[in-house]
């Protein structure tokens, strides 16, 4: 079948069975194979009279083998299973721009009056496509990489080996999705309603005029392709744009991204504490658990979790031979209530002390002043850095970019970075945004004004944008 699917996909039709030969061991009946595929309804066979050169030979069975709409599904679909079952998902920076490229294309054609087909629904099928595998790698890596946090069938050296590069992965990829996205969004705007309409028959017609006869008429054909295309698109300006009261599946993926760093970082500590000899919580349970499946009866069990857990009378306490003794005559069941049941009688040093042996010299307290003084500075360093940099991003009223009093490289990257993060929830380019900054220490408001540019000095050149009014302030 993979055979027959690898000759259709070369543009054969018909294959024989002696063409076959090379594929299969000697000792198998290729004619059996081919008649039980003829019977599954996996293959279609055909009189092959091209060859015949006698009598004997036409009444002979010969037969050319085609790929039926049944098999030709049928192995798509297990190759499509054989090839996503294992796979590793990925976060596409370059499908992104695709998406941007294409999408400046269907604009190209959306300005014509009379838009060209062709190039109109390659450019709408190859966005579709790319949106597609971006959607679904995106999801792939997501599971990874939450079963890496969960250090699910992760081998401990390889991920503090590749934890960095990781996390660079992530960093570039967070860069990447918060200027395309933002870019997206612009481009989504300009394709209004009736723009979209249109641009959605556009590729419908022509996606209609090919449909075989029979298949439920010219009309109704055209009718559920525009309802599916618009139900494609829909989706892609919902996964960028996001709707009414609801967060964009990019902003989503961005902020799994943002999430994800700190939590491989708390994976290092957690493999750093393994290592050092302190108590892991998640793998003792994990143990646990192994030596309960391990265990060949119930009552092994029931001792095993009685052991783990403590699950023991209240007169498991150590005690002195006698009272063993005395025990061992009249044993007492554990239901017995306490006040019902005889005196237990211990040693008084254990009833002083709490054991039996006199204690040493007590464990010395580790000295960890040093330690604390490194937080206390590094604290303090972030927080006179966070003053810092507030007494040149906060303002009392909208202000242009250019006119922010920025003294250094810094402040200048976090205010184009709340500009941009504020952008990237717009919906309209008319809109005022009002949101918060990602670790919630900002309020940012970003109003447009009618014209002009805004201009901000950078370390290697002025940076030239629309014209907005920026208004900061600490978050309550």
């Amino acid at each position: 079948m993979r055979e027959f699917a690898s000759a259709k996909a070369r543009f054969i039709v018909h294959m024989r069975p002696d063409e076959l030969r090379d594929v299969v061991r000697r000792d198998t009946d290729l004619a059996v194979l081919m008649n039980q595929l003829v019977d599954w309804g996996n293959l279609k066979a055909d009189p092959d009279t091209s060859r015949v050169a006698t009598v004997e030979e036409f009444n002979r069975a010969r037969y050319v083998y085609q790929l039926t709409a049944a098999g030709e599904s049928a192995e798509r679909v297990l190759g499509e299973f054989d090839r996503t079952f294992g796979a590793a998902g990925a976060l596409q920076s370059w499908a992104l721009e695709d998406i941007v490229e294409q999408l400046h294309v269907i604009l190209a054609q959306l300005a014509l009056p009379e838009p060209d087909e062709a190039k109109t629904s390659l450019a709408l099928t190859t966005l579709t496509d790319r949106f597609t595998g971006l959607a679904a790698n995106a999801q792939a890596f997501s599971g990874d990489l939450q079963r890496t946090i969960d250090l699910r069938g992760v081998d401990a050296d390889a991920f503090i080996a590749y934890k960095e590069r990781l996390i660079g992965y992530l960093q570039r990829f967070i860069r990447d999705l918060v200027a395309r996205t933002a870019e997206i969004a612009g481009l989504l705007d300009h394709i209004s309603g009736a723009e979209e309409e249109r641009l959605l028959r556009v590729v419908a017609v022509r996606e209609a005029r090919d449909i075989a006869p029979g298949s439920g008429g010219a009309d109704g054909a055209l009718d559920e392709l525009l309802v599916r295309w618009g139900e494609r698109f829909a989706g892609f300006r919902q996964w960028f744009v996001g709707a009414a009261g609801t967060t964009s599946q990019s902003q989503q993926l961005r902020h799994m991204a943002i999430n994800a760093i700190p939590a491989l970082l708390g994976v290092v500590q957690r493999l750093g504490d393994r290592r050092t000899g302190r108590s892991d919580r998640a793998a003792d349970f994990r143990a646990l658990a192994l030596w309960f499946a391990e265990a060949p009866t119930d009552d092994d069990r029931h001792r095993l979790a009685a052991v783990a857990f403590g699950l023991a009378p209240a007169r498991h306490l150590a005690i002195d031979e006698h009272t063993v003794d005395e025990r061992e005559r009249l044993p007492v069941p554990p239901s017995t209530p306490w006040a019902d049941a005889p005196p237990v009688e211990i040693s008084p040093r254990l009833r002083a002390t709490g054991s039996y042996e006199r204690r040493g010299a007590p464990t010395r307290v580790r000295d960890r002043a040093a330690e604390r003084r490194v937080i206390a500075y590094a604290v303090e360093a972030r927080r006179v850095e966070l003053e810092r940099l507030r007494g040149q991003l906060v303002n009392e009223a909208p202000t242009a970019i250019g006119e922010f009093p920025l003294l250094d490289a810094d402040a200048r990257g976090l205010l184009l970075q709340l500009v941009g993060d504020a952008l990237a929830q717009r919906r309209h380019p008319g809109d005022s945004v009002v949101t918060h900054s990602i670790d919630g220490i900002y309020v940012v408001e970003v109003h447009p004004c009618d014209a002009g540019e805004s201009l901000l000095a950078m370390d290697d050149g002025v940076l030239v944008g629309p014209a907005h009014r920026v208004m900061i302030r600490e978050a309550t």
